[in-house]
């Protein structure tokens, strides 16, 4: 079931409407990642002195702008980490326009979605984006102390908070709060599983671009999918 919904998610990756988002997601996640390396930047600016002199060495001017340069092989490594709340942010902005090109290709019969505005999809953006950044600083303890299996955690904690967020949004446009909810935790097995096939390629360089978009089409199939299979607990 899974795999049928992401062979048709990766199916209409050449839609007009995939594109669209694909290139705002590319163009966004990247100025979020330029704003966090300037951020980083700035802040050794301030911390740092200009100059500053250690015995028998004399005195330091390059500090500054040797840790800024070294910050850049550190921030793409952080942003195969970064691209899960980047993921979470973009969900609530872009879902509906995924979800309206999916539909409308592989289920024309559909009455009209429920609209999810831009403010409203910011919100939901934001407030998921809380979540996973605070689950995953708690579970940081848990990463480091078990190292060995640390992205093996990682893919679990995020797949299960990407499922569950994925599921209830794309159900939102198609029911009520109760009827997404009652969704989700019927169909929470599968929603989690899906979650963790999704956070695994977010932690691949390059790929991760892709997942968002495709996250959205796949959860789409889903409930749909899941749906039919339980027209009588739909809501």
């Amino acid at each position: 079931m899974i795999l049928s919904a992401f062979l048709k998610a990766l199916g209409q990756v050449s839609d007009r409407r995939f594109l669209l988002v694909l290139a705002l997601g590319i163009g966004l996640t990247l100025a979020l990642l330029l704003g966090f390396y300037i951020a980083f930047v700035a802040l050794v600016g301030w911390l740092l002195p200009d100059a500053f002199t250690l015995p028998w060495i004399g005195q330091i001017t390059w500090a500054e702008a040797a840790i800024s340069w070294a910050a850049v092989p550190i921030f793409l490594v952080l942003s195969v980490f970064l691209m899960v709340p980047v993921a979470s942010a973009f969900m609530g902005i872009f879902l509906e326009r995924v979800a309206d090109a999916v539909e409308d290709r592989h289920y024309p019969g559909l009455p009209p979605a429920r609209s999810i505005g831009l403010l409203e999809g910011i919100g939901d953006a934001a407030r998921f984006l809380g979540v996973v950044l605070g689950v995953n600083l708690v579970a940081l303890v848990a990463y480091l102390m078990f190292a060995p299996i640390a992205p093996i955690l990682f893919w679990v904690v995020n797949g299960f908070l990407l499922g569950r967020e994925y599921g209830q949004l794309v159900a939102l446009r198609r029911t009520d709060a109760a009827g997404a909810q009652a969704f989700r935790r019927r169909n929470s097995g599968t929603l989690f599983a899906a979650g963790v096939l999704m956070a695994v390629p977010l932690t691949i360089p390059v790929v991760n671009l892709l997942v968002p978009i495709l996250g959205a089409a796949t959860f789409t199939h889903l409930y749909h999918t899941l749906n039919r299979a339980a027209p009588s607990r739909t809501g």
